[in-house]
């Protein structure tokens, strides 16, 4: 049974960078799926932030490109998401999940990132 776990600071200070970790059991991130963030800001919808490929290739949203890096640790069977310049507007749930053929079939349970001074 694949399972996956975020982990993140809570809070975070503007301009700062924050560092959010998914870690996957169950299945190698090396598998032919696709590794996602995915964010839901307070009273609004779900919002794709990217992902990392089996093979390690990244894809992110354009909205986020410029602010957004996500990276994996194999032998962790963990990836990460990074991203800088926070603003409260990234205030928000953060999710992993995997996704194939764009279904987006297992989701971790969230972690709140709470951007305040």
């Amino acid at each position: 049974q694949v399972q996956l776990q975020e982990s993140g600071p809570g809070l975070v200070k503007p301009s700062q960078t924050t560092s959010l970790t998914c870690t996957v059991s169950g299945d190698p991130i090396t598998t032919n799926y696709h590794w996602n963030w995915i964010r839901q800001p307070p009273g609004k919808g779900l919002e794709w932030i990217g992902y990392i490929a089996y093979g390690g290739n990244t894809y992110y949203s354009p909205s986020l490109k410029s602010r957004t890096s996500i990276s994996r640790d194999t032998s962790k069977n963990q990836f990460t998401l990074e991203l800088s310049s926070v603003t409260p507007e990234d205030t928000a749930v953060y999710y992993c999940a995997r996704s194939f053929s764009q279904s987006f079939g297992v989701w971790g349970q969230g972690t709140q990132v709470t951007v305040s001074s």
